[in-house]
């Protein structure tokens, strides 16, 4: 542990976070969904999307921006294929409720897809993309966010840099799990480097002319620029398409930043699908070929001998067994900021430190 952060344990803060929404006037299942799903991002070590967000999303419930006690229903329905609307309620819980819905129709008919409409913010899209892998079955998620990056040269957004996380079963010792936003970097890191009182490289955000900045509060405040540029560009509009245009949600504009308009709903959508692999090949021999494929894709050599090749989702895979083990690295500011929330709502839980 450094001396800007403290190590808090995950179960206490997932208690904590719990209670916070609760406070705020979310119903039970909302309040633990959203603090599951920000205690687990830290987990693996994505804490530009963990508890980070908390002060952002009370704020967002207290307002009316977000709605604490959604209720779910089903816009349109056809075989494998739906839409539900999620009521303005946490991304967190319409992306579980989507997914969940997902494999559901999977079982049934071996692959399926659900959009879900009038959502908001839901945090890292791993988080549903995983839910899959419970049932042996490969997870996509994906989601549209209000338009927050320029292609290179661009003065003004168009198009967000949406998320997508692809999670595959490989019967071992972790999974297959491809999470990226498809801009250079996700806005959180400029929000965690803002905090941290560091700069950011060129070529991960623009001031709010399109020019390129190093400073992560000017980036923020102005736009993202995109993955491999024309690449990520097109496929941000890509899953725009696919999350609003055809669910009949909202894309482009009609999108909301819970930053630039924290009393308003965001109006985000999501897609799920799911495919079931073992319909086409059995448990056994899905598992020696993703075993086969992952050795080959580890012995590849490397130019330095003392680096290791890695795959998707095996940081992730170390980083929880270590936080689990020695607790979530906490900066201090965000720190100090959850325990002023803690009193100011007079919560019955705490901070629990750990020793490491």
């Amino acid at each position: 542990m450094s001396d800007n952060t403290i190590n808090v344990s995950a179960e206490s803060l997932e208690t904590f976070v719990t209670q916070v929404f609760r406070k705020a006037g979310c119903n039970e299942s909302s309040a633990r969904d959203m603090a599951q799903g920000l205690v687990q991002t830290n987990l693996w070590g994505i804490d530009s999307h963990g508890v980070l967000r908390v002060k952002k999303y009370l704020d967002r419930i207290r307002s009316g921006g977000m709605n604490g006690t959604p209720e779910l229903r089903t816009l349109k329905s056809d075989a494998a294929l739906e839409v539900l609307d999620a009521d303005n309620g946490s991304g967190y819980v319409a992306g579980k409720a989507a997914m969940a819905r997902a494999i559901e129709l999977a079982g049934q008919q071996n692959i399926a897809a659900v959009g879900i409409i009038n959502s908001n913010h839901c945090g890292a899209t791993s988080l549903y993309a995983r839910m899959a892998l419970d049932h042996d079955m490969i997870g996509i998620a994906m989601s549209n966010v209000a338009p927050n990056m320029v292609m290179t040269g661009g003065s003004r957004p168009i198009t967000g840099n949406n998320p997508i996380a692809v999670a595959i079963p490989t019967f071992g010792d972790f999974p297959f799990v491809l999470d990226i936003s498809l801009s250079a970097v996700a806005g959180g890191k400029l929000l965690v480097a803002a905090k941290n009182g560091e700069q950011i490289p060129f070529g991960w955000a623009t001031d709010c002319d399109g020019r390129p900045t190093t400073d992560p509060q000017v980036g923020f405040d102005g736009f993202l620029l995109p993955v491999g540029e024309h690449k990520g560009f097109g496929l941000s509009l890509l899953v725009d398409i696919l999350c609003g245009v055809i669910t009949g949600g909202s894309f482009q504009h009609q999108l909301k930043s819970m930053y630039r308009y924290p009393n308003d709903p965001s109006n985000t959508a999501h897609l799920m699908i799911v495919i079931n692999p073992l319909a086409l090949i059995s448990k056994e021999q899905m598992k020696e070929r993703m075993s086969d494929f992952i050795r080959t894709v580890k012995e590849s050599p490397m130019w330095d001998p003392d680096s290791e090749m890695l795959l998707p989702g095996e940081i992730e895979y170390r980083k929880e067994q270590e936080r689990r083990r020695d607790g979530i690295p906490i900066p201090a500011a965000l720190y100090d900021e959850l325990a002023a929330i803690g009193s100011e709502l007079n919560l019955d839980a705490a901070l629990e430190r750990t020793a490491a």
